[in-house]
Formats: structure tokens, C-alpha cells, sequence
């Protein structure tokens, strides 16, 4: 097949991690392409709460944080073998590529959001950063449309964006939540100009907000973005290094060349049920997962694969819990929602199909999801669990998809939700009868959580007891803002599935973010990052923005490591006419 163009970097993907190395490869100097086989671009990571998870940023008081002391974190953290260079790679890269970041003119906000472990020593409660609120409009009014949109869940009534401070204010319905809502309604029904062209708030939150600023940047540099096109395969010379792809758009397959570097940035693999079924432990399936349906089906690793690459921690997903609801408006469809900080709140107890709890509810989500993988494979009974809750929970939260009464109200719950998706009764042992799990055995855990509330301990464990947990709790739930007596009728019960944020395993790669082979050596010319590539951490969730953060970080390494690689490459020839004049 003949070359039909050449570029300098060929990224695979349009989330964080290729974004990232596109602008930074531009900012070197060289000729860029982004293929994109979705029809928006933005990736996984434009649906995402667009939180980095960044030691050492130095960002707002953040200037006493150190190397030793997120590596000291880390290390107690992680609790399988990994690259010690990657990850020390991370830890110097990440502020670094922060501040290149800041330097284009991207701003940041440093969050008061705990490290996962909190108890872990080097935990802190500053190392997430984010985005503030960014004006889609200023990518352009077709380019505005074009970004992945976030999913309903991220907005209020499936159509006004929030940024964080408003999602916890609604979802806490803390005091002049009606205000917070009031004000957001009106600022879009205001903004006429914007209506005209589309239904989307123009204000980008969370990761809308990384992407769009990020992209404002790399298109200012004109890198060059390619939707509906998809990787065929990887093409290479006879010394086996990778020159360019092949690819596809609506069925025509052409080449491109890319003469210094691809970049593999292309998500994970949790839409392939065959890779999931061949890498985890209990392989769970493709529609619990909480990323754009059909996104990430692994074809970027496959292609790799195929020239040798090798794999790490393929058996590790990002886990989130979720739940299934029907689709408003098309019952025969399905939306995924998740149900990260449901599962803690007060009022409320999850157990497996034994009815006994198996873990701290409240505790991070990825810890959760590992916690119901190891349940599973003790017991057989977990995936899905239950989310049990009484009348007082279903007044204030959320359980997934199912909002609190002040916005969803009994009535309007659709007729064929109840007892297939959601379930109701007058009574625990009643609903543990619906629900077909043990009635003594449910009963048991109640009263046992009751008796927690009251004392606010949880002597099994520890649910509210550190500072993460108590983050997502409720102040008004006292003596722990966790726990709180399951004692008013009626009592509901929600399904659990382990759903994910994508693959945590993926392209085993170097410090340096290049692919590595069976035996340990680089791919000449292939580079990966972002959920494509293995996650630095190996097993563990470090803290809000633990996907995302090490995404770019490696973006901005791999495009690095291709201006170095082109300059050698652009120098060689004149070294090796020298060696041959003499």
C-alpha cells in the first residue's frame, strides 16, 4: 500500500493522553495528526470529572509536598511489583508537565480532595487539580459541537452543566441548593445566542473543561484532527521499527506515514468482552461499564500486540460501582450510572447475596470495586450486590440513576422501574424476600448497622471513619456522617454492578512511555499513554485524578522523547556521510 501522507507524530486517540502529546509534539516543532474513530473528539476524558492527580504541583499552597513524600504514599499504596523507573518517572514528570500546561495558558485549581488512602503515610488532601469552568464557544462554533458531550449525570436535569462546587452543593443539598439550581437554569435559558446553535450549555465543567482548554491550545498550534478514523494496523520496516498506520474512514483504508513516532492513546479495552473474558480475574461485562458505550474495544493494544508488544496488569480495572436504569423516552434502551458516593451514605448498607456487608461502603471507588472482585471470587455471591436504604435516604440522595423525591418523586418513578430495577417494601424482611437474598441474614446486618449509627463506630469496617469517607458523608447525620439507622419505612434496594472507568493494565512501556516487547526492549517509533498503556500505580487508585494525570504526564513524556528521538534521527545522516567520506 502506498503512503498516502506523512506526517512528523501519528496520535491515535483524542482524550487527555493525545491531546497531550499532540500539543506538546507541535510546541517541538513538529508536524502533527490526531485519528479519532469516534465522532467527537475528547475521548473518555471529556466525560470524565477532569480531575490530575499531581504531587508535588506547588499550586496553592501545595509548595511543602515532595518527591520522597508522595513516593513514601505511593509505596505504601501499591501492593504489586512495578516499573520503579515509571513510576519515579511520574512522580518528576507530572509537575513539570503541569507547569508546560500553565505556560500555554491553561489555568488550574488545586482541590481540597484527600488521597485515597488517607491513613497511608505521605496521604494528603491537596494533590487533585482541575480545570475551572472554560467557554466551549471559544473552540468555535463547530468545534463546540463536536467535543464528546458529558453524560447526564455530570448535569442537572440531563442538560445544565455544573462544575464541582455546584455538584456537591445539589448533591448535598446543602443550604440555597434551590439558588445553585435557580441560577444555572437561568444562565442557560439567558444565553440566546448559544440556543440558536445547539442544546449544550456553552460552559464546559470538569473534564469538558480540561479538554476544551487543552484543545484550544493544540488547535491554536494547528495540529491537525481526523474524526471516523479508526486504526487498521501498524506499519513497519524490515529493522522492525514503526513508520505510520494504516487506517479507515467509512470503509476507504489508506496509509500515513509517521516519520519520527505514533503515539498509542487510544483508551483502554472494557468494550471487549473477549479481553475481558482473557485478562480479569471475574471478567464482569462490557455494558457495567461507565465510559461511552462501544468506545474502547482495545484495538490500539491489539495492533501492538501484533508486532510483539507485551502487557501489564491487564488483570486491574479503574472500578466504579453502577447501576442500570431504562432509558426515559426509550424504555428499550439502557443508561449506565454511577454510584461512586451513593453507596456511603447514611441510611443505607451494602451486602452480597449472602446479606452480609464485605467492605467500608464509603471507601474510595477503584477500592470498592476490588473489594467486590475479591468477595466474588470467596464467596461467588457478589456482582451485582445490594444497595439497601430507607425512606430517609430516597428523600435525600441519589442511588445511581434513581434521584432523590425532590426531583424524582414516587410517582414519577416509571411503572417499569419498580421491582425489576428499583425495589420497594414496607419491610426489610420483605424486600430481602423481593430481592431473593437470605431474610435472617439481611435482617442481621440492619440491626447491626442500626447499633452503628447510634454509636457511630463501625467496629467491622471502620465505614466514616477516616477522612476520605467522612468527605462524601453528611454533616447532619451525627455522631459519623456516614452511618445513620435504617429504621423508616418504606426500605428499597438497588442492584450493584462492578462498572469501571476504563482498563487500569494495558501496552507494558518504559520511563520513557515507549512500548516494550516480550523481552523487555522498545518498539523503534511506538510509544503509548493514557488508559493504552499500563497504569504507573499497578493495582492501587492513589487519589482523585489518578487516570487522567498519569494520561498527560506520559503524553507530554512520549512527545519528548520524539523530539529527541527526531533530532537524532534528522542529525544521523550527516554522521554516518561523515564516517563514510572518511
Amino acid at each position: 500500500m502506498t503512503i498516502a501522507e506523512s506526517f512528523d507524530v501519528v496520535v491515535v486517540g483524542s482524550g487527555a493522553a493525545g491531546a497531550m502529546a499532540a500539543l506538546r509534539s507541535a510546541d517541538h516543532g513538529l508536524k502533527v495528526l490526531i485519528v479519532e474513530q469516534a465522532q467527537k473528539f475528547g475521548g473518555t476524558s471529556a466525560t470524565s470529572g477532569g480531575v490530575m492527580w499531581i504531587p508535588n504541583h506547588g499550586l496553592d499552597g501545595n509548595g511543602d509536598d515532595t518527591r520522597d513524600s508522595a513516593l513514601q504514599y505511593l509505596d505504601a499504596t501499591i501492593g504489586v511489583p512495578v516499573n520503579r523507573h515509571r513510576l519515579e518517572a511520574y512522580v518528576d514528570e507530572a509537575p513539570r508537565m503541569l507547569a508546560y500546561l500553565r505556560s500555554t495558558g491553561v489555568s488550574f485549581l488545586s482541590a481540597a480532595w484527600p488521597d485515597y488512602f488517607p491513613d497511608c503515610p505521605g496521604a494528603r488532601a491537596d494533590r487533585s487539580v482541575l480545570v475551572p469552568t472554560f467557554d466551549g464557544r471559544r473552540l468555535g462554533d463547530r468545534r463546540y459541537a463536536l467535543m464528546r458531550e458529558q453524560y447526564n449525570r455530570f448535569k442537572l436535569f440531563g442538560r445544565y452543566a455544573m462544575d464541582l462546587t455546584e455538584t456537591f452543593a445539589l448533591m448535598m443539598q446543602s443550604k440555597g441548593w434551590r439558588t445553585v439550581a435557580g441560577r444555572m437554569i437561568g444562565r442557560y435559558w439567558l444565553d440566546r445566542q448559544t440556543r440558536r446553535i445547539s442544546h449544550r450549555d456553552r460552559r464546559f465543567t470538569q473534564g469538558a473543561a480540561l479538554m476544551g482548554a487543552t484543545y484550544e491550545q493544540v488547535f491554536a498550534r494547528g495540529v491537525e484532527l481526523r474524526l471516523e478514523t479508526k486504526l487498521e494496523r501498524l506499519l513497519v520496516n524490515d529493522q522492525g521499527e514503526v513508520t505510520g498506520l494504516e487506517v479507515s474512514n467509512f470503509g476507504r483504508r489508506y496509509s500515513l506515514e509517521a516519520r519520527h513516532g505514533v503515539v498509542l492513546a487510544a483508551g483502554g479495552f472494557e468494550w471487549n468482552q473477549e479481553l475481558r473474558d482473557r485478562f480479569y480475574p471475574v471478567p464482569g461485562l462490557t455494558r457495567h461499564s461507565s465510559t461511552p458505550e462501544d468506545g474502547n474495544r482495545g484495538e490500539a493494544l491489539i495492533a501492538a500486540e501484533k508486532l510483539g508488544a507485551s502487557t501489564e496488569h491487564t488483570e486491574q480495572g479503574w472500578w466504579i460501582p453502577t447501576m442500570t436504569l431504562p432509558m426515559k423516552g426509550a424504555s428499550n434502551f439502557h443508561e449506565i450510572h454511577q454510584a461512586a458516593f451513593d453507596v456511603g451514605r447514611p441510611w443505607s448498607v451494602v451486602v452480597n447475596r449472602r446479606g452480609v456487608r464485605f467492605v467500608d461502603e464509603a471507601c474510595g471507588y477503584d477500592q470498592f470495586g476490588q473489594a467486590m472482585v475479591r468477595d466474588h471470587l470467596e464467596t461467588g455471591a457478589n456482582m451485582p450486590c445490594w444497595l439497601i436504604f430507607d425512606a430517609k435516604f430516597r428523600r435525600k440522595f441519589s442511588a445511581g440513576g434513581l434521584m432523590p423525591t425532590v426531583h424524582t418523586p414516587e410517582r414519577k418513578v416509571p411503572a417499569d422501574w419498580w421491582d425489576h430495577y428499583i425495589f420497594k417494601s414496607d419491610t426489610i424482611e420483605d424486600l430481602a424476600r423481593k430481592i431473593s437474598l437470605p431474610v435472617g441474614a439481611v435482617a442481621r446486618t440492619v440491626a447491626n448497622m442500626n447499633a452503628y449509627a447510634a454509636s457511630g463506630v463501625d467496629p467491622e469496617f471502620g465505614r466514616g471513619m477516616n477522612a476520605y469517607d467522612r468527605m462524601f458523608g453528611d454533616p447532619a447525620s451525627t455522631p459519623n456522617p456516614n452511618l445513620g439507622p435504617i429504621d423508616t419505612a418504606p426500605f428499597y434496594a438497588v442492584p450493584i454492578n462492578n462498572g469501571d472507568l476504563g482498563t487500569k493494565g494495558g501496552l507494558r512501556c518504559d520511563a520513557q512511555a515507549r512500548v516494550l516487547d516480550g523481552a523487555g526492549n522498545a518498539i523503534p517509533g511506538l510509544y503509548a499513554a493514557g488508559n493504552n498503556a499500563a497504569s504507573p500505580f499497578g493495582d492501587t487508585y492513589p487519589g482523585a485524578g489518578a487516570t487522567i494525570g498519569p494520561a498527560m504526564t506520559f503524553g507530554y513524556v512520549a512527545a519528548n522523547a520524539i523530539a529527541e528521538r527526531a533530532f537524532n534521527q534528522r542529525t544521523a545522516p550527516h554522521t554516518a556521510c561523515a564516517e563514510a567520506a572518511i
